[in-house]
């Protein structure tokens, strides 16, 4: 029987009176691949800070493996939106990187010798060593995705959590940063925010539809008459692949 890594049963969350998400409910097993997609105003960035444990719902009940999401979110490594980050700041691809210990570490002392390797581990895995000493400020908008999805992989989190992480690359980054998360799904589970249905299609196994309600679907019974009825508006689905 597969296990459950994050639940949500009959949630409910408002900011004042508006509601964002009513009555959602979600099963994430260990080792999925899942998209969440939506409109914008549909709820898929509370629905993800409700998970994190940073919001907390009017109603229902939230697990995170299973214990509460303030204590599961150490398990959780997360890539926020790439517009939320100033990439000016003054700092290397490898400081970056050490920051995914913040709270598991004790900086002002020093990283240690362990704590570096686990950084030079992740960077390999997103396939961005080379780059360990260079400015964030010097880096492609690819360059600088995988970047932060070495931050995330740092602590070797249970669930890796990434809002719009493609939003800002073209075609074929979005490609290799896929590629990557599949990779990165043979040892933890995903859950990635996207709007582009047809090329997310292509990796995950459940997609979730959420527009204040949510619905999962199995990645093969999505259609574009199902995305419409989400979306409110007619779609396409699109293959990117040639």
């Amino acid at each position: 029987m597969s296990e459950s890594v994050i639940t949500l049963e009959n949630v409910f969350f408002a900011y004042e009176k508006i509601p964002v998400l009513d009555n959602v409910s979600l099963n994430v097993q260990r080792g999925e691949f899942m998209g969440v997609v939506g409109p914008n105003g549909g709820g898929k960035s509370t629905l993800l800070k409700i998970i994190l444990g940073l919001l907390k719902p009017r109603k229902g009940r939230v697990t995170v493996l299973g214990k509460n999401p303030e204590k599961g979110r150490n398990s959780i490594g997360y890539v926020a939106q790439y517009a939320s980050f100033r990439r000016e700041f003054p700092i290397t691809v490898e400081e970056t990187v050490l920051l995914g210990l913040l709270g598991k570490t004790r900086p002002w002392f020093g990283y240690t010798a362990a704590e570096r390797e686990l950084a030079q581990q992740a960077m390999v895995e997103a396939q961005i060593l080379d780059l360990r000493a260079r400015q964030l400020g010097t880096l492609s908008g690819g360059q600088f995705q995988r970047v932060l999805i070495a931050r995330s992989l740092i602590a070797n989190p249970d669930i890796i959590i990434l809002d719009e992480p493609t939003a800002n690359v073209d075609v074929r980054m979005e490609e290799n940063i896929f590629d990557l998360l599949k990779r990165l799904n043979e040892r933890a589970t995903i859950i990635v925010v996207s709007h582009d249905v047809g090329f997310i299609s292509e990796y995950v196994n459940r997609v979730a539809c959420l527009n204040k309600t949510l619905v999962c679907h199995e990645t093969s019974a999505i259609s574009g008459d199902m995305i419409e009825q989400i979306y409110g508006e007619p779609v396409h689905m699109i293959q990117h692949r040639h």
